[in-house]
């Protein structure tokens, strides 16, 4: 996912130039590849970030190479570019724990889950007997 996600950046960062019309419907379909994976992996972990996810959800709008928005200035466009690029890179390079913030990371070697329902509560007066 790494590489898709760096390749969408590039090409993003690529399409600031004045380029020939078939590039541009190019990366509309490269990148809503890149945003509808982003999202599914958005919505795969258990944090389940939907501020992200409707970042993406938006991007995949504007990039939609069936039913394309034309804003017919390239100044708009470059912005959008731009900013895009910057959103691939991040996903692309920061590891999983430093986007998802809210997510309990349980350790794999001992699985360990910090269930507090299963603890067993006596009160100051209560023992228990070994039979």
């Amino acid at each position: 996912m790494r590489t898709l996600f760096t390749i969408c950046a590039i090409c993003c960062f690529i399409a600031v130039f004045n380029l020939p019309i078939s590039y541009y419907k190019f990366l509309r379909i490269l990148i809503s590849i890149g945003s509808i994976a982003m999202i599914y992996n958005l919505l795969l972990l258990k944090s389940k970030n939907y501020a992200w996810v409707l970042i993406f959800a938006i991007i995949l709008i504007f990039f939609n190479p069936i039913a394309p928005i034309y804003l017919h200035r390239k100044t708009i466009w470059m912005p959008l570019d731009i900013i895009t690029g910057i959103l691939f890179l991040v996903f692309a390079f920061l590891k999983k724990k430093e986007i998802i913030s809210n997510a309990k990371i349980i350790d794999p070697i001992n699985k360990k889950k910090p269930y507090t329902r299963d603890r067993i509560i006596l009160s100051k007066n209560s023992t228990l007997k070994n039979n």
